[in-house]
């Protein structure tokens, strides 16, 4: 490629990288304004949120959005734009948070305690689902059980709440130094498994159910293993909270009530995730069963869950450090 067409492609990834969101619009992790974002972080009527997930945020979140009810009350806050960006996984979404480019992030629990356990001054502010569940499927022809994963090779997105229920189920079965355990992300578990790339492949809460209506066998999940489901988190930074101490109480009174709505109107919100997700609404209902979804912000068993989940981040050094949930978990002057 010559110097001229490189500098042309150089351009044009920059000005991509410097398109703004407009009020309520949904944008990849790749459209972030970099260059505005500290100069947004200053502006405390604009409000940048990150979440993990389809081409719309689901959950009591995505319904909040959907119904209006997210742009409505925090406009009475002084909020008058409100930016959504999409991102394929937790660990990219963290680098954003670091990077000034978000406020909020919507994110499951392992990327979440690994960005904290690094020293980044974020905070807590709501578990919106626990129980999630992980699953291990397995190809086509290919291994029945944990025993027969011996010497194979294991697939799962790194970095996300199926890598830790996969980590601590090898290390339950005492299989974990028998395994090869590799980078792939869901977009592309489907067509690994198929090819057989991987002997099996750790993966979410909807693409486990859809992925055994294909034919392809579950080997277990982690509904089938005491600690080992994931929590879902709504985490905010410092630095924005130290602008707006009264966003916490005001965020979570909006999500609680998206809570209750969405279960009041279960079949409406079940129509708008199938939608968002592509999957069938049948496997939307198992994946997101209601009750995981916390109408308060800190559910006792959430908070179980969480602290095992750190605890063990910690004990496989996946986590740099300990920290205290409750030194994590928004303050008291913030709430």
């Amino acid at each position: 490629m010559s110097s001229t067409r490189l500098s042309t492609s150089v351009a044009c990834v920059l000005l991509l990288l410097t398109t703004a969101c407009s009020q309520g619009e949904t944008k990849s992790a790749e459209s972030i304004n970099a260059n505005s974002a500290v100069a947004a972080s200053n502006n405390i009527s604009t409000l940048r949120i990150g979440y993990v997930g389809s081409s719309e945020p689901t959950g009591p979140l995505g319904w909040a959005k959907k119904k209006g009810l997210l742009d409505r009350e925090l406009q009475k806050a002084g909020f008058k734009d409100i930016t959504f960006a999409r991102f394929p996984n937790g660990p990219d979404l963290n680098e954003a948070l670091v990077a000034g480019q978000l406020d909020v992030g919507s994110l499951g629990d392992t990327p979440a305690i690994v960005l904290r356990a690094r020293g980044v001054e974020t905070r807590l502010l709501r578990i919106t689902q626990f129980n999630t569940t992980a699953w291990l499927v397995a190809k086509k022809n290919g291994p029945r059980s944990l025993a027969e994963l011996k010497g194979q090779k294991i697939a799962t997105q790194k970095g996300s709440y199926m890598h830790r229920y996969l980590l601590g189920l090898l290390a339950e079965a005492k299989i974990a130094k028998d395994v090869k355990v590799v980078h792939l992300m869901t977009t592309e578990a489907k067509a690994a498994l198929e090819r057989g790339d991987v002997a099996a492949y750790a993966t979410s809460s909807d693409l486990g159910p859809f992925l055994k209506s294909q034919g392809f066998p579950v080997i277990d999940s982690s509904a089938n293993h005491k600690g080992l489901s994931g929590t879902s988190l709504v985490v905010a930074t410092e630095s924005f909270l130290a602008k707006q101490p009264d966003f916490p109480e005001k965020f979570n009174a909006i999500l609680t009530e998206a809570a209750k709505d969405l279960k009041a109107n279960s079949e409406e919100y079940y129509q708008y995730h199938a939608q968002i997700t592509k999957y069938p609404i049948d496997i939307i209902k198992v994946s997101f069963p209601l009750k995981q979804v916390s109408e308060e912000p800190l559910p006792a068993e959430g908070v179980k869950l969480l602290e095992g989940t750190k605890n063990f981040l910690v004990s496989q050094g996946l986590a740099k450090s300990d920290f205290k949930l409750t030194d994590w978990v928004v303050n008291k002057q913030q709430r």
